[in-house]
């Protein structure tokens, strides 16, 4: 018998398949890559970026693509489907530059691309150790999640987006200033950029639903 595969894993493969589809002709400049730029290697910045954004963004797919059945709020709704969209394209990006890097999509140490780093040990060690990466949702607060409707998946869909967002931005803040390549440099920019303003579009929304945030990361 097939063992099941998690909804992470299952939403990793489809646009792992996606970005396999571009490799061919153009494909460097349609994923925004220089011709003839050199590949970079497994532990780089570039190819640790691209691994560990991907995981953490596809977390946040799986939760904002809960958002159509569980929640009735037109705002969260709305939210829920930019922040999927956005997030899953970004993806989409990262494993196309992997695959034309010939690098593997998963793997390496967690966060170890941003060992040298300072003030970032903490982090780097939990998520090496087997945790989760800062800002992610647990098993049993997906599950709860999953088990919520109405108001009351709205304001917890909230409160998990926004640590999520916040456990993000220093990944994509450093990958932003230390990646060589531009078009990596670029998106890094983008999502710390974008995570920053919905962050507090969340917080705001969340306090009008009468939610408070949970701690930062």
């Amino acid at each position: 018998m097939t063992p099941a595969r998690s909804p992470l894993r299952a939403a990793l493969l489809a646009v792992i398949a996606v970005g396999l589809v571009l490799i061919g002709g153009g494909a460097a400049v349609a994923l925004g890559l220089g011709r003839g730029e050199p590949a970079p290697t497994a532990d780089s910045v570039e190819a640790g970026f691209a691994r560990d954004m991907s995981r953490h963004h596809l977390q946040g797919v799986e939760m904002a693509n809960l958002a159509p059945e569980r929640s009735t709020d037109p705002e969260v709704r709305q939210l829920a489907f930019d922040i999927a969209e956005t997030q899953q394209n970004q993806v989409g990006r990262m494993q196309g530059w992997l695959a034309l890097w010939d690098l593997p999509p998963t793997g390496g140490d967690t966060m170890a691309w941003m060992a040298a780093a300072e003030g970032h040990g903490e982090h780097d060690t939990g998520a090496a150790d087997g945790g989760l990466m800062p800002g992610m949702a647990t098993e049993e607060e997906l599950a709860q999640l999953r088990a919520l409707s109405g108001t009351g998946f709205d304001v917890e869909f909230l409160r998990l987006m926004i640590r999520h967002h916040q456990g993000g931005f220093e990944m994509a803040q450093y990958a932003a200033e230390h990646a060589g390549v531009p078009a990596v440099a670029g998106l890094a920019g983008t999502i710390a950029e974008t995570q920053a303003a919905e962050v507090t579009t969340m917080e705001r929304m969340l306090t009008a639903r009468g939610g408070t945030p949970l701690p930062a990361p």
